[in-house]
């Protein structure tokens, strides 16, 4: 409390042209108080003037007044700086580049607190108080400190402007109004303002209005992901314990195919190591009866030979030829289990990329428009951009750099990613190809690098004569299927699948893709055989 009223003090015995403490102290004649040297310099750079006033509540003198030291008040700011206060305001108290400036601080000036709009002058805290205390002045309109006082002057007439011309939106001054605006729809500034305040009002309450709602959305959606990754976070734990499951099945299955085919394994060595351990016990046998009757056949003596020869012993009978039985046994071990392995792997990719029923498709349903510009002029494009029509006439394009300038070709506007399905509904007795491609596909040429399903852009199933015939990177692939005059088409982007259906009362494979998508796809057709024939995006409902 002792600091807070050393504060008051200092800031009483200031003087409020050069802001420091009062130095040779005078008073003037209407009571305030300034440094002597402070308010002679101010007043001498108006000797011109007959009249002198004071910087703080702008009462004149005549004649200049003359000032003497007051004794009392420099003992009383000698004592303030025996405190060893600072005497001089805080830096942060000056008005910067960017800050509103006192218009009357001399010097260095202090920061402005408030502007008036009847002055048009902005004060700091000191200047400011004659307009707390003089009756006159405290009907004065204070505001927030503003570099812009002088956009409330009439740059005519150097009037106030203190009205509003609802005719031209624009503020004007009293003599505007009753010259070059008469006759107009002119209102007080205060009062358009009341009006504008109470619009303003009414759009606050909107965007508040807005601003909760859009709050409660926000909250939803919150809680929505929150749902989203409990729910993620329940299949995530749900499938690795299934799968564990899985693989302990598979661990074991394949532990008790392995096991199988070990015994069969030992059983079959154990069989071929008997029957070569007969063989070699009768080959040993027949070498030692063939040296005999060799040794024999050199016997030289007549006698002797014939004597010898009905006393060799007997063949044992020969062991009954070998069965040589083929590995079939194994090789179908590898068939059976490569067979397990392709028939999970369908199971797995049919069930969770592709939907069962027609029901399921159209919930991945999108909404496919052509692109005008990429569309070649022999194609006639109509129904809102989804069906292209193959005329006689070429069509009067603008020249763009993504139009198929040979081929019959269209692509669509959209990319696709994610999971999407769409139909093509043929008619006619042409061709049409039902396609995907990337946005980087040639357009210019002849080029197997234009046309879908003759490189590595693109994909295509070619439905004409009553057959379809499918093509990617310039590799045909034979279709079979029931004929139907439309064609549904699945994309699962991430799983690089691409289905193509035959559409009648039911859904029918014709073919599927395995790849890696790296791009964006584009949906496009290619029209081609009789003037008329068309195809079109069906609008699945």
């Amino acid at each position: 409390m002792a600091q807070k009223g050393v504060q008051l003090d200092r800031e009483t015995f200031s003087c409020s042209i050069c802001l420091d403490l009062l130095k040779d102290p005078v008073t003037t004649p209407c009571g305030h108080s300034y440094c002597m040297n402070c308010i002679n310099s101010h007043w001498d750079e108006g000797d011109e003037k007959e009249t002198h006033s004071c910087p703080q509540c702008r009462q004149s003198f005549t004649p200049r007044p003359v000032l003497l030291k007051n004794t009392m008040l420099a003992v009383i700011v000698e004592e303030l700086k025996k405190t060893g206060l600072q005497t001089a305001p805080a830096d942060h108290c000056y008005a910067g580049a960017e800050d509103v400036a006192c218009d009357v601080c001399t010097g260095r000036k202090l920061k402005a607190h408030k502007s008036c709009l009847q002055c048009l002058l902005s004060y700091c805290e000191k200047h400011l108080q004659p307009h707390y205390e003089s009756e006159t002045l405290k009907k004065h309109k204070l505001v927030e400190p503003s570099k812009k006082l002088q956009e409330n002057v009439c740059s005519r007439h150097d009037e106030l402007m203190k009205m509003f011309c609802r005719t031209d939106q624009q503020l004007i001054c009293y003599l505007c109004s009753v010259e070059e605006h008469k006759g107009h729809d002119t209102v007080s500034a205060a009062a358009e303002r009341d009006e504008r305040q109470r619009e303003l009002e009414g759009s606050r309450q909107n965007i508040q209005q807005r601003i909760q709602d859009r709050e409660k959305d926000v909250k939803l959606l919150q809680q929505q992901a929150e749902a989203i990754n409990l729910s993620a976070d329940k299949a995530v734990e749900d499938s690795e314990k299934i799968f564990t499951e899985l693989i302990r099945l598979l661990e074991k299955r394949s532990s008790d195919v392995k096991q199988q085919v070990r015994s069969q394994q030992k059983s079959e060595v154990s069989r071929v190591k008997e029957l070569q351990e007969k063989l070699e016990q009768e080959i040993t046998e027949l070498k030692r009866k063939d040296a005999e009757l060799k040794k024999l056949s050199h016997t030289e003596d007549h006698n002797q030979f014939l004597h010898n020869y009905p006393s060799l012993s007997p063949l044992s009978q020969s062991t009954s030829s070998i069965h040589i039985r083929p590995l079939s046994c194994f090789e179908d071990v590898t068939a059976a289990v490569s067979e397990v392995r392709d028939i999970l792997q369908d199971v797995l990719r049919e069930k969770w990329t592709n939907p069962k029923t027609r029901a399921g498709f159209l919930k991945h349903s999108c909404e496919i428009t052509l692109d005008p510009n990429t569309a070649n002029t022999r194609l006639l494009l109509s129904e809102g951009n989804r069906k292209a029509t193959f005329i006689i006439h070429q069509q009067s394009y603008s020249s763009h750099p993504d139009r198929f300038t040979v081929y019959l070709q269209v692509l669509s506007r959209e990319g696709l990613t994610g999971r999407c399905y769409w139909e093509v509904e043929r008619r006619g007795r042409g061709g049409v190809d039902v396609a995907v491609a990337y946005k980087n596909i040639s357009r210019a040429g002849r080029s197997d690098e234009c046309r879908f399903g003759r490189n590595d852009k693109s994909w295509v199933l070619v439905c004409n004569n009553n057959k379809y015939t499918f093509w990617s990177n310039n590799v045909q692939t034979p279709v079979s299927g029931p004929e139907s005059s439309r064609v549904g088409v699945y994309l699962d982007h991430s799983a690089g699948i691409l289905s193509f259906y035959s559409v009648s009362e039911t859904m029918t494979l014709l073919h599927r893709v395995q790849t890696t998508f790296t791009q964006p796809l584009y949906a496009g057709l290619m029209v081609y055989g009789s003037y008329g024939d068309s195809a079109e995006l069906y609008k699945l409902k």
